[in-house]
């Protein structure tokens, strides 16, 4: 006699195959959960360390702004010690010059013109006096301007001499030429200026 399983199979079946898709749908479910917090934490991880990062960069930076600051404000004071050293040095180099320029002064005297005031200005020398004549005045000029501390003779006045002066009062002025860091023998063996300055003196 054949067995006949009366059992409704099929309904079975199908609560087995719901039962294991709810398992999976929850096991889904969960493992989703599962990665969501996962990234989510990764991500806070990485965006704490970047943070972290970007305060370390940013501390670094103020350092190295302070740091340029220093090294601008080292490189302006380096630049006004050099200035100043110039200066020195130049100074250094012109001591001598008004020497020479004295020196000059003295040669370039003819005779019958003595000096009553030299003023200097800068580069540029005033010089007052009385000369005996116009041409003695000349010739001072003529020897200035083939002197070689001095240049560019300039008369502005020449008077006859008041108060019973002989001779006529004159003002003239010159440049100096810079020859700084030229040999300091330069303008030995040019006559003999004390001569010169003896007899200005004689003369005043």
């Amino acid at each position: 006699m054949p067995r006949i399983n009366l059992l409704p199979w099929r309904e079975q079946e199908r609560k087995v195959r719901r039962r294991e898709f709810m398992v999976a749908a929850g096991g889904a479910v969960i493992a989703s959960i599962v990665l969501i917090g996962v990234g989510k934490l990764l991500y806070a991880g990485w965006t704490d360390s970047q943070l972290e990062k970007n305060n370390i960069l940013k501390k670094e930076i103020v350092k190295l702004d302070s740091q340029i600051a220093d090294i601008q404000d080292l490189e302006n004071r380096k630049q006004r010690l050099v200035a100043r050293m110039e200066i020195i040095e130049k100074l250094q180099r012109s001591r001598p010059e008004i020497v020479h320029v004295f020196e000059e002064i003295v040669r370039t005297l003819p005779d019958g013109v003595y000096l009553t005031g030299v003023k200097q200005t800068d580069k540029k020398f005033k010089f007052e006096g009385v000369a005996q004549s116009s041409t003695r005045v000349s010739s001072f000029m003529r020897n200035i301007d083939g002197s070689e501390w001095l240049r560019n003779p300039e008369l502005e006045v020449v008077q006859t001499g008041k108060d019973k002066t002989p001779g006529s009062n004159f003002t003239l002025y010159a440049q100096q030429i810079s020859n700084a860091g030229s040999n300091d023998e330069a303008g030995k063996g040019k006559g003999k200026p004390g001569a010169k300055v003896m007899a200005s003196r004689g003369a005043r």
